[in-house]
């Protein structure tokens, strides 16, 4: 610097240099040391009981499956229902779900817009080439002086002229109070939460897999009983005819037990529906067309049983595993960075910049020592008047930090809600089942019975009408209790947020470092 040459009577600018030097060490300081301006991230504390309720854990039903807490639940949870296809269907949807592969594609895009930010901490560095014809008008005070009419000046420079320009230019904004990095931050938890989105998809995706596979076998399974009923009520109405025929009972009878035969029959229709729908809506979460998977599914089978032992876990576990509580943390984390990023508009902006090159009217003399050019110099720019943007500005970064904390909570709450509600529900219908196949048993017998009373005309046909509709509308309770069971599991599965952690779910990611991320904690 220049200032040290001056002499030591030169007390003025020896100051001058003493805090120029004072300023560069602190800038320095504040660059190399990192330093960010607004709140640091500090992970929120979630409160979450210790156990689950004991009501909701209870079960009541001797035989029947129970919860346990000791241990987390299983990763890949469906294969706990022992059904090959159901493990099949998984696995393809994973692969080939529409919804999957564009959560990955967010997570790519969140992914690019953190790189495109994270660019901003370096120099920027430009190269430029350019030629260019201009005419100076000599009707102006500056054209005038060189027109070669002004007395004393040397002749004209040619007018019109050539211009050639070959040059290099750098610029570097300094980041000494962290609002880049503070950007940057923000990026980046907005990438978790996108990664986190992801797998609340893939754990959305994995659910409505196994819902609709379970309502299809309980369609195929209450049609499989409206069969088999139609085949007990046509002998009913054959047995009818033939008593008509004898002369032992009225066509009364006979009405009843034909109407009873045609209301039944009314009911297949309706299930034949519900199963094509469900066929469809697997072929859906394939990505595949309508009917694409009636070959592989229109054969029934028995509803997926569930296993004896569910492992789920303790409630401390879902901060971990729910992706929905991870997002919202994360968003919580990119909420609190914005803060930063809008206090940071207070300070000072210093930008470095530098330029170099040659320039030259012929194109033979360019690349000479006297065509080149060079400048450097920093500048500084710092808010003294914004009509108190930015203050506004950092206040709605604060509130929007406290909703984000908000939200936090209320989804820590709705989780643990949704996880005592499919307990609950998962006791409670297997207690029904367990009574109602009961039921079946007794209605059974009670139909038996009455057809033997009616055969030796003890008893009339009514009471055969209304036993075997009992016995008809029981078996259809209990394949109904049987799915809901079942489907109980799934959505208790999906409560505690397992599955999108299985190794075999990693290629729904298609392509990507982030999307392969979604996969994976």
């Amino acid at each position: 610097m220049t200032v040290v040459m001056l002499n030591r009577e030169s007390r003025m600018p020896r100051l001058m240099s003493n805090r120029s030097a004072r300023w560069l060490a602190a800038g320095a300081v504040l660059l190399l040391g990192g330093c960010a301006v607004g709140p640091n991230f500090v992970k929120p504390k979630a409160h979450v009981p210790a156990q689950w309720s004991a009501t909701a854990r209870r079960n009541g039903a001797e035989g029947a499956s129970h919860v346990s807490t000791g241990e987390p639940p299983s990763v890949a949870w469906w294969s706990d229902f022992h059904d090959p296809l159901l493990t099949s269907l998984v696995r393809q949807s994973a692969q080939q779900n529409l919804d999957v592969r564009e959560a990955a594609l967010r997570i790519r895009e969140a992914e690019a817009q953190a790189q495109a930010l994270s660019g901003a901490l370096w120099p920027n560095v430009s190269a430029n080439a350019s030629w260019s014809r201009q005419r100076i008008s000599t009707n102006t005070p500056n054209g005038f002086l060189f027109s070669g009419k002004f007395p004393g000046l040397p002749p004209s420079i040619t007018n019109p002229y050539n211009q050639y320009q070959l040059g290099l230019g750098v610029s570097w904004g300094l980041d000494l109070f962290g609002g880049t990095r503070r950007a940057i931050e923000a990026a980046n938890a907005t990438t978790r939460a996108a990664v986190f989105d992801a797998r609340g998809v893939v754990l959305s995706m994995l659910s409505d897999v196994a819902q609709t596979y379970i309502e299809l076998r309980g369609a195929q399974l209450r049609q499989a009983i409206l069969k088999r009923t139609l085949r007990t009520q046509h002998d009913l109405l054959q047995l009818t005819q033939d008593r008509y025929d004898a002369g032992l009972t009225s066509d009364l009878d006979v009405q009843n037990a034909a109407t009873e035969l045609n209301t039944t029959r009314a009911q297949l229709p309706l299930a034949d529906e519900q199963i094509t729908l469900d066929i469809n809506q697997l072929s859906k979460l394939m990505a595949r067309q309508p009917e694409a998977l009636r070959a592989e599914l229109v054969r029934a089978r028995p509803v997926p049983p569930v296993p004896p032992v569910v492992p789920i876990g303790l409630p401390s576990d879902l901060l971990r595993r729910r992706p929905d509580i991870r997002a919202a943390e994360a968003n919580l984390h990119a909420a609190t960075a914005e803060i930063g990023v809008a206090v940071s508009e207070y300070f000072p902006r210093i930008t470095l910049t530098a330029g170099g090159g040659y320039q030259s009217e012929g194109l033979s003399q360019l690349i000479q020592t006297a065509s080149h050019f060079a400048s450097f110099g920093p500048a500084i720019e710092l808010p003294i008047f914004e009509g108190g943007r930015i203050g506004a500005t950092v206040r709605l970064r604060r509130l929007q930090a406290k909703q984000a904390a908000v939200e936090y909570a209320r989804t820590v709450l709705n989780a643990l809600n949704q996880v005592e509600d499919a307990m609950a529900a998962y006791g409670a219908d297997q207690r029904q089942r367990v009574s109602l196949e009961a039921a079946v048993k007794t209605s059974r017998n009670a139909l038996a019975l009455a057809r033997q009373r009616y055969e030796s005309g003890v008893a009339n046909f009514i009471v055969v009408l209304d036993a075997e509709r009992t016995e008809q509308q029981t078996e259809l309770a209990l394949a109904s209790a049987t799915t809901a069971v079942s489907l109980d599991l799934v959505r208790l599965y999906k409560a505690v947020g397992g599955g999108w952690q299985s190794a075999s779910l990693a290629s729904a990611a298609n392509g990507g470092p982030g999307a392969r991320a979604a996969m994976h904690d």
